[in-house]
């Protein structure tokens, strides 16, 4: 294959084909991901809880700390926590 307009085109060709061999095998990756959710679910697994451990997991502690920290602070602004500083002037 030539060279059109100053781009290699086997290169090109070369660059395209591995993109597309690696897109088929994140699908086929993809496949046996959710049959290991599957499995997990006829196990008696909660799947939504799987991933949310999983995305937990790929964060560093500081960030992890930071969004439970956020977390319990917006829970407490709607009501869904008890307020822990009225609490503690209650028991006072």
């Amino acid at each position: 294959m030539a060279d059109f307009g100053g781009i290699a085109g086997e290169q090109l060709k070369s660059l395209i084909e591995r993109i597309e061999r690696l897109e088929d095998e994140k699908r086929a990756l993809g496949e046996d991901i959710k049959e290991v959710y599957a499995e997990a679910k006829g196990t008696g697994f909660e799947p939504k809880i799987m991933r949310q451990l999983i995305r937990i997991r790929k964060m560093d502690k500081d960030e992890h700390d930071e969004q439970e920290s956020l977390l319990d602070l917006y829970k407490r602004a709607i009501g869904m926590l008890p307020d822990a500083g009225v609490s503690a002037q209650a028991a006072e």
